[in-house]
């Protein structure tokens, strides 16, 4: 098994990574198909486009921005373009039926109004976050058609490839060839770091060099950090009130600017709460974020990482090897279960960035292999069966406080960790294995779908 710390780590748009950036890459994608089957077959006229939304991204798409993000993609931007660019205006210029930038003769026209269904019925088995593109010509006739799934964190998967996920939550895939030191399971992972007296970062850094020149990987390591304290400072410096129209106002900013005036009565839970939520209040206005390894759960290795920067005077080596640890774990927690809020509630998001955050501070701090499994265990143990409950369906309440704590329990597990000896009860792989089991049993209420929890308990009192 070999996930890229680069794929878990990617640098985009808020407010969601399966919900803003997965269909905007998605979207992308079927436009250059439309282009190439446009140039080796006669359309007979003008074409559009029609992109239906299924399961989770219908309910709540509107409030994740899915319609911006499939109009921006059928456009040509990728969420990485879209992070440099100012977006209201360019959404609300594409929006008006506008043919779609093709390298092709004939033209093809999508209209977010008429084109984009969001289909609330039965949601397509394979998955709950499904897309259907269809290429359309004069008549309406679906000419070409495109089934994809936006399986969390950004990630896509087709149906071929989603035919090799298991129910659907663990890939069957085999452990990559091409990774001297690869890894399917946490017990794995221990048992070659023992082997070979090698860090977890260590392995991770020369399975990654399998495919890339070292200093490259640095660069790109150091451009992912660099963009996660960029949202860490824009959220500190912005006030206002959040888009979506719950009237949640910024609180990070102010937050933060109590702590600068009074720093001997802070402890370190506040500093979290400030990084995180300013994190997550950028994401939900839907500015520049990187997926952590989701957009709903950016905020937590940031702030934690941004804490050892900033209070523990934490080195350009060190931000490298808490990244890959992270990266190592969030990979584990992806392969053998989900980080996707659709299909095993928060537990696969904030959980899984707590478990990858516990682990690169743990790491960052010396913290042995044993130590660090041990951090990434406990601190996904207190989040299992979290729901997904956004209020409104937006990245706002519970997720950006939810951050925040979560947050707080990384540096706790990491703590507590480095002052233990790596033994402990509950391994890894088996409470990624309860995060699973808990997530196929739990109610598509609770899976980001804005039916259940909070999102309509608010509703009712």
């Amino acid at each position: 098994m070999f996930i890229s710390v680069l794929e878990l780590f990617k640098i985009g748009i808020g407010p969601s990574s399966s919900h803003t950036m997965g269909p905007m890459r998605a979207a992308r994608g079927f436009a250059k198909q439309v282009a190439d089957w446009l140039g080796a077959h006669a359309a007979d006229g003008p074409c559009r486009i029609q992109c239906i939304l299924k399961g989770s991204l219908a309910w709540t798409g509107k409030g994740h921005a899915t319609d911006r993000a499939i109009t921006l993609g059928l456009h040509g931007l990728a969420p990485e373009d879209a992070a440099s660019r100012e977006l209201e205006p360019l959404a609300e210029a594409l929006a008006r039926d506008l043919p779609l930038p093709l390298d092709t003769s004939d033209e093809v026209r999508f209209s977010p109004d008429t084109d984009l269904v969001f289909d609330r019925g039965e949601p397509l088995p394979q998955h709950p976050n499904g897309m259907i593109f269809r290429l359309l010509d004069r008549h309406g006739t679906p000419r070409l058609e495109h089934i994809c799934f936006s399986i969390g964190g950004g990630f896509l998967a087709d149906l071929e490839e989603i035919g090799r996920l298991d129910a659907p939550l663990r890939s069957t895939g085999a452990v990559s060839e091409t990774c001297p030191y690869g890894f399917a399971t946490a017990a794995e992972m221990l048992a070659l770091a023992q082997q070979h007296a090698l860090s977890i970062a260590e392995m991770k850094r020369i399975n990654e060099s399998s495919c890339r020149a070292v200093d490259d990987l640095d660069r790109r390591l150091d451009a992912i950090w660099q963009a996660m304290q960029q949202c860490v400072h824009n959220g500190l410096t912005a006030e206002g009130e959040l888009p979506g129209g719950l009237g949640i106002r910024r609180r990070a900013a102010s937050l933060h600017h109590q702590l600068l005036e009074h720093p001997q009565q802070t402890s370190p839970n506040d500093w979290l709460c400030a990084y995180a939520m300013a994190v997550n209040e950028e994401n939900a206005a839907g500015h520049l974020v990187v997926t952590a390894p989701t957009n709903g759960a950016a905020g937590v290795v940031p702030a934690v990482l941004h804490h050892f920067v900033e209070h523990e005077g934490g080195s350009a080596t060190q931000v490298r090897d808490f990244l890959l640890t992270a990266a190592a774990i969030g990979g584990l927690i992806k392969h053998n279960s989900s980080i996707s809020g659709a299909e095993v509630g928060c537990q696969g998001e904030v959980g899984a960035a707590s478990a990858m955050a516990a682990a690169g501070l743990c790491a960052a701090r010396g913290g042995s292999p044993a130590q660090v499994e041990q951090a990434a265990e406990m601190a996904l143990e207190h989040h299992l069966g979290m729901t997904c409950d956004p209020v409104a369906g937006l990245v706002q309440v519970p997720c950006i406080e939810r951050n925040g704590f979560g947050a707080i329990k990384a540096y706790a597990a990491a703590s507590l960790a480095r002052m233990e000896t790596g033994e402990h009860f509950m391994p890894l792989d088996a409470c990624i294995e309860a995060m699973r089991r808990t997530g196929e049993e739990m109610s598509h209420k609770y899976k980001e779908t804005s039916l259940g929890g909070l999102a309509v308990s608010i509703t009712e009192c």
